[in-house]
């Protein structure tokens, strides 16, 4: 019997987290050193860790700067950190995205340049076409964080409305080799879609940039609709990348299986559902609510106590009412609350693993059969905080927003329902 419930979910997100973390994963991959200079660059809510894993794990010199967001990060000896806004740009990002670009001007082919990429690097390397600035790239941001697209459909617009992303920054660095290390927030692990691949260029053309502004109504500037549709990004065959190496060292797959592992040393049973879980969150949180149900009421096929996991990441579409405080993971987790009502053998956490969700200091939050009840009973209604996309003030009313600060690495969604 699992008697402390929600701190038991709660090592279960730090089981997840830990085994994202990058010192272990970049160990694993570390290239073999080079005749020339080694040069380090990187982006991402995962970069300062990473960078600091790199630094512990190189027996070399080398030159590294790496864009991290603002906020508390790791500390590194030997490599430059800049700080950039996430998730809309600044200025502090324009800038880094320029630095990291000098960074890897006039190197030769004896040189290495490790990449350290994570996710968030799309929002910190804001590097508008030649003709456009900062506040068009905010606005295709905003526009698209808004609109309700998957992370994989924005980053191949991101990809086609700049000048670093889509292999740009490696093409940049030829004829170095450019080995990148990954640490993917997206669903099916694309490296190219990971921060909208700095370094890793993709296949996806001007033409399924301009159907997806198309399929999720995208509201763009006209001026900014035509320069995507003009823009050729680089070909994954273009003889510049033909040296260069990928490799994905930390995954939400890998995240889960941990978890997955911590729950089982309790005596729980497991099953998860998928780690490349999208959609609308209150959708998926309803759905996630009809299986816990489902297993919550009937004896079979599972034995209890059972944890469900998922991973990946929903969406939040903003409609006329505007955004409220919160984030996906709490939006999820409030929706799936609403129909689990009443239902107290089912006690649910959803997060970020990078720490933050969406736009206030929570990773997520925790939820059980009394939440809805609990948020009426405090004056609240539930409903009425998920139509404005307010889940943060809901779970903050009641006292069950799960804080635990920025974890320095980023594998998305974590989700965990316990059924007892």
């Amino acid at each position: 019997m699992i008697a402390d419930k929600r701190p038991f979910l709660a090592s279960l997100f730090q089981a997840a987290v830990l085994a994202a973390d990058p010192y272990d994963a970049i160990v694993r991959h570390l290239p073999p050193k080079p005749k020339g200079r080694t040069v380090v660059i990187g982006a991402g809510k995962a970069a300062a860790k990473m960078a600091a894993a790199f630094e512990k794990a190189w027996d070399g010199p080398f030159e590294g700067l790496v864009v991290d967001r603002h906020g508390p990060i790791e500390v590194c000896r030997h490599t430059r950190i800049l700080q950039a806004a996430h998730p809309v740009p600044d200025l502090a990002g324009l800038q880094a995205a320029q630095a990291l670009m000098d960074h890897v001007h006039g190197l030769c082919e004896d040189d290495l340049v490790v990449a350290l990429i994570s996710g968030g690097g799309s929002a910190l390397l804001p590097a508008p076409p030649q003709g456009f600035q900062l506040s068009d790239e905010i606005r295709l941001n905003e526009a698209l964080l808004a609109s309700g697209a998957p992370i994989s459909a924005m980053n191949v617009l991101r990809k086609h409305f700049s000048r670093i992303k889509g292999g740009r920054l490696a093409a940049l660095a030829h004829p170095a080799k450019v080995v990148t290390l990954i640490v993917s927030d997206v669903p099916g692990d694309h490296p190219a879609l990971v921060a909208s691949g700095p370094t890793v260029p993709d296949a996806s053309d001007a033409e399924e940039a301009m159907g997806l502004i198309r399929d999720y109504r995208i509201d763009l500037p006209q001026r900014v609709i035509d320069a995507i549709g003009r823009e050729r990004a680089p070909d994954p065959s273009d003889p510049v990348f033909e040296r260069n190496e990928v490799h994905v060292i930390a995954s939400a797959r890998v995240s889960l299986l941990a978890a997955a592992d911590k729950a089982r040393q309790s005596g729980a049973d497991i099953l998860i559902l998928s780690d490349a879980i999208e959609g609308e969150a209150k959708d998926i949180g309803r759905m996630h609510a009809a299986l816990a149900r489902e297993f919550a009421l009937s004896s079979k096929p599972f034995a209890k106590p059972l944890v469900l996991l998922s991973g990946g990441e929903t969406t939040v579409t903003i409609g006329n009412s505007g955004p409220g405080k919160g984030g996906r993971n709490s939006e999820f987790l409030l929706s799936a609350a609403l129909d689990l009502q009443g239902l107290a053998q089912v006690t649910g956490l959803a997060a970020d693993t990078d720490g933050i969700d969406g736009s206030e200091n929570n990773a997520g939050a925790f939820c059980d059969g009394t939440t809805a009840d609990r948020i009426r009973a405090a004056g609240g209604d539930g409903r009425s905080f998920l139509a404005g996309h307010d889940a943060w003030s809901a779970f903050d009313l009641i006292g069950d927003l799960f804080v635990t600060g920025p974890t320095g690495t980023n594998v998305n969604d974590f989700r965990a329902f316990l059924i007892t």
